[in-house]
């Protein structure tokens, strides 16, 4: 290598490294040492060492799961819980391009931006709960796999929603790219990509609902039922919009020098409003419970351990904070409606980690418990997202006004 090359390659290197600390800054930051670079970076390091060594010598070196527990925390996680808490897309964009209330208009992008990060890194962290991850693609190609299988139907609309979030969000790129013409394109494919991925959506909340149907003689009688799909689509909604105000509150604090005056003014009024609907659909759930009781005559386990295990599930995250939802609607008060999201989510995380593993063959001896490494991949995923949707919200147009164009 002469000289010249020399100077050329560590003009490059130079770059690189003033582009990557550039990046690792949040916009308007001076330091790159902020609390959530400081937290995230190097368990995003350690998650992917991990996964390497998951690869390279299988589940069982780095995970609990067995022949008896095949699902452990990154199929409750990724599937049940966090496939239930994207639903706000489908909700919202149900209310706004279908119902017409253009009040919602300063967040539909941002929860679409939200849905589709949820959907390609969930869905894709899938791959990783395989024994042989090479056989995920069975289903797109045609190789070996069951047209009556539920899961089969999960995959599909797993895959096909997620490109119907893309279509979503794409106008939003057009606009960043500055391609007009691209843009009045996929703008008016826009309706069509909702309507697609609302009835998707509604297939697969209930779909993953529906693979416990097999387990009948698994899970605790108190959660089992015939319900369980119909429950699952319900609870994805006030989960759902639970994620959005939640999420909400926090992006309106850390992105407040990007939104727009419009995003700024609806924010209260909006979180309002879907704090009514939260409401709503958790009045709906709770009337399902008890039509799943009444048809399972399961009173009586009510007072056995499991029963209060269950009644501090449903009392404690769906009866307090439905009541607070409606509170804090009617008294104009964010912070109760807020506490009533947080709460909600919450409950919608124990009552998928109930289904899938504390009430999953809760006779059993042994049990299943994540290892350390299994939490930390978990936290990989969940954080690499967020850089992802940092990066995304900070240079496109997502709650920052559109050209003017």
């Amino acid at each position: 290598m002469n000289e010249k090359t020399e100077i050329t390659v560590i003009k490059n290197f130079k770059g690189f490294i003033t582009f990557l600390m550039s990046e690792l800054k949040p916009r308007g930051g001076k330091t790159v040492f902020t609390p959530f670079n400081v937290i995230t970076i190097p368990l995003i390091f350690m998650g992917l060492i991990i996964i390497v060594i998951r690869f390279a010598k299988g589940l069982g070196a780095v995970t609990n799961l067995s022949q008896d527990f095949p699902w452990g925390l990154w199929i409750g996680f990724d599937v049940l819980i966090g496939i239930a808490l994207a639903g706000g897309a489908y909700v919202l964009c149900f209310i706004y391009y279908i119902l017409g209330y253009e009040k919602y208009h300063p967040i539909v992008r941002v929860v679409v931006l939200n849905g589709f990060l949820a959907y390609s890194f969930y869905a894709g962290a899938l791959i990783l709960d395989l024994g042989r991850p090479w056989n995920a693609f069975n289903v797109l190609i045609g190789n070996k796999f069951g047209f009556s299988s539920v899961l089969f139907m999960v995959a599909w609309h797993f895959f096909l929603y997620t490109l119907s979030l893309l279509f979503e969000f794409a106008p939003a790129i057009a606009e960043w790219l500055g391609l007009k013409r691209a843009w009045k394109t996929l703008n008016a494919m826009t309706l069509g990509a909702v309507v697609f991925g609302i009835m998707l959506s509604l297939g697969h909340q209930g779909g993953v609902g529906g693979l416990f149907l097999l387990a009948k003689a698994k899970i605790h009688p108190l959660w089992y039922s015939e319900f369980i799909p119909l429950l699952f689509v319900v609870s994805s909604i006030f989960a759902g919009l639970s994620m959005v105000i939640f999420e909400g509150s926090i992006s309106s604090k850390v992105f407040k020098s990007r939104m727009s005056a419009d995003h700024h003014e609806a924010h209260d009024r909006i979180v309002m409003s879907l704090a009514k609907v939260c409401a709503g659909s958790m009045f709906v759930y709770l009337f399902l419970k008890l039509l799943e009781i009444n048809h399972e005559q399961t009173w009586s386990l009510l007072s056995t351990p499991m029963g209060s295990w269950y009644l501090l599930e449903v009392v404690g995250c769906v009866v307090i904070p439905a009541w607070l939802f409606m509170t804090g609607a009617k008294n104009r008060s964010t912070g109760v409606v807020k506490l009533a999201a947080i709460i909600t989510i919450l409950g919608v995380v124990l009552n998928r980690l109930n289904i899938c593993l504390i009430a999953y063959k809760w006779y059993a001896p042994a049990r299943y418990y994540p290892t350390w490494m299994e939490v930390v991949v978990t936290l990989t995923v969940v954080f690499t997202e967020l850089w992802v949707y940092r990066w995304i919200v900070n240079r496109m147009p997502v709650v920052s006004d559109s050209p003017e164009w």
